[in-house]
Parts: structure tokens; C-alpha cells; sequence
């Protein structure tokens, strides 16, 4: 999957090989919290048919910057150094905006893990991204 996808897009989009450690923290962050809201809602979607607005509400809770702030920590000891510091960029990074419901910290947090996870995918490494989201959503008692 991991090759299709990406190799893909790169073909019918007609996209440059680039390197994702010449892009911005917060322009990681930017694809990272596509790619995590993506994969969030693709979990919530195989539970079966259900209400929109209840997946919806099940999506947002996993997807706000608490939840991933709590993630990101419950992940970090079994990251790589290389992980670490995407991370460490991503949430030292200045943005002009926060969140209105979270804290400075973890909208800090938040923008660090969603920037790991931009990485990931950009990187072409969606396996990791995929075994770190399924260890995360173990870890907090939300992976059913």
C-alpha cells in the first residue's frame, strides 16, 4: 500500500522528489494533521455504519491537540532519536495562531506530533506512521 499510494501520487500528480527535512516545521504540521485526521477517520469509518455526527464527535476527540499532546507522550520513549527531533521542531516552531480550546502547551505538543506525523508520511515511511497511530490509540484504550 505504502508504495502505491505515495509512488501514485507522485506519477499522476506530477509531483518533485523532495526531501520532507527541507520543509518548515508548521508546513509539516500542515500535512500532518491531514494525514492523522485521515487516518483517525479511516478507524472510526471500519467500526461499521454508524451516524455521521457521532463519527464525527468520535474523530474530533482523537484528533484535538490534548489527545495528541497525551499520544505524542505516551509514544515518545519508543521513538527514534530522528523521530524525537522532528517532533522537537515541530513543537518549538512559532505559529501565529493556537488552538481556542487547548492549552499552549499542548498546542505545542500537538503541532510537534502532527509535524512527526507529516514527516512520516512525506517520507514515505507509512507503515511507521501506521504502527505508531495503532501503539498510540492502544495506549489511550482506543483502539476497538
Amino acid at each position: 500500500m505504502e508504495e502505491s499510494m505515495i509512488s501514485r501520487c507522485k506519477e499522476y500528480l506530477e509531483l518533485e522528489e523532495r526531501d520532507p527535512a527541507g520543509y518548515s516545521p508548521l508546513v509539516l504540521a500542515y500535512i500532518g494533521d491531514a494525514v492523522y485526521e485521515l487516518v483517525i477517520r479511516t478507524k472510526i469509518v471500519n467500526r461499521g455504519n454508524t451516524q455521521v455526527n457521532k463519527m464525527h464527535r468520535a474523530a474530533a476527540g482523537l484528533v484535538k491537540a490534548q489527545a495528541q499532546a497525551q499520544m505524542y507522550m505516551l509514544l515518545e520513549e519508543g521513538l527514534t532519536e530522528e523521530e524525537r527531533a522532528v517532533y522537537r521542531r515541530g513543537r518549538n516552531a512559532k505559529s501565529a495562531t493556537m488552538a481556542k480550546n487547548a492549552t499552549m502547551r499542548d498546542y505545542r505538543m500537538a503541532t510537534g506530533f502532527e509535524a512527526l506525523m507529516g514527516w512520516l508520511y512525506l517520507s514515505g515511511r507509512l507503515d511507521r506512521m501506521a504502527e505508531l497511530v495503532s501503539l498510540g490509540l492502544k495506549k489511550m484504550g482506543e483502539n476497538r
